[in-house]
């Protein structure tokens, strides 16, 4: 099961340059229907949110996992 973290793009300007952090949401999960096997997403809140952008990146690695950093 793959999951990400969901989070929202907060732009801001810093020494003149705009830049953009990440603020984290909540959680996204792929699962898939046992009877059927489709893949689908499980999104969860980890607070209400009102955006009208959200992005996924893949989790971190847990200790001694390998994996793709995300910013």
């Amino acid at each position: 099961m793959t999951n990400f973290i969901l989070t929202v793009p907060v732009k801001f300007t810093k020494d003149g340059k705009e830049q953009t952090t990440y603020r984290r949401v909540g959680a996204v999960f792929e699962n898939t229907k046992t009877a059927t096997g489709e893949t689908f997403l499980s999104i969860k809140l980890d607070f209400p949110v009102a955006v009208t952008e959200l992005v996924a990146f893949q989790s971190k690695p847990k200790d001694g996992e390998g994996g793709d950093d995300h910013p």
